[in-house]
């Protein structure tokens, strides 16, 4: 059961099973040495069609740059993203994936399926279906 922390049960539930999913595909992840955090940063750089700024990766992922330092700095540290002069600003760098980046991008993400398939593996595609339906329209409600 959800902890109160709205005046909305639903909103809580919303809250509960976010937390709770994330928290489960967390664990998978770190068993595989990665996290839900640098997933996201290697799956936008291995998206990305060219190098990305810091401040880019930053608004991208939509957290703080202070974080995205963080995490960058990480990554570059296990040799996974390496920083390389911006071609037009000489005061600027760009990241980009290094193979193994390419490698360990392509690991987390079949870690992050399974987890996903495995939580949501009750779900028929009919739930799956109103389920998406009706997220969809409280996004369009609060967009």
């Amino acid at each position: 059961m959800a902890v109160h922390g709205s005046s909305d049960i639903l909103v809580d539930e919303l809250f509960e099973t976010t937390y709770r999913l994330r928290q489960f595909v967390e664990a998978r992840l770190r068993e595989g040495g990665a996290s839900v955090a640098r997933l996201r940063a290697l799956r936008m750089l291995a998206r990305a069609e060219r190098p990305l700024r810091m401040r880019d990766l930053s608004e991208m992922a939509g957290i703080a740059a202070r974080t995205t330092t963080t995490i960058v700095d990480s990554l570059e540290r296990d040799g996974l993203v390496e920083r390389v002069r911006h071609p037009q600003d000489r005061r600027a760098f760009l990241l980009r994936l290094t193979d193994e980046g390419l490698r360990c991008h392509r690991e987390a993400e079949e870690i992050d399926r399974v987890a996903l398939a495995e939580a949501t593996a009750a779900l028929t595609a009919e739930d799956r279906d109103q389920l998406r339906a009706l997220l969809a329209r409280i996004r369009e409600t609060t967009g």
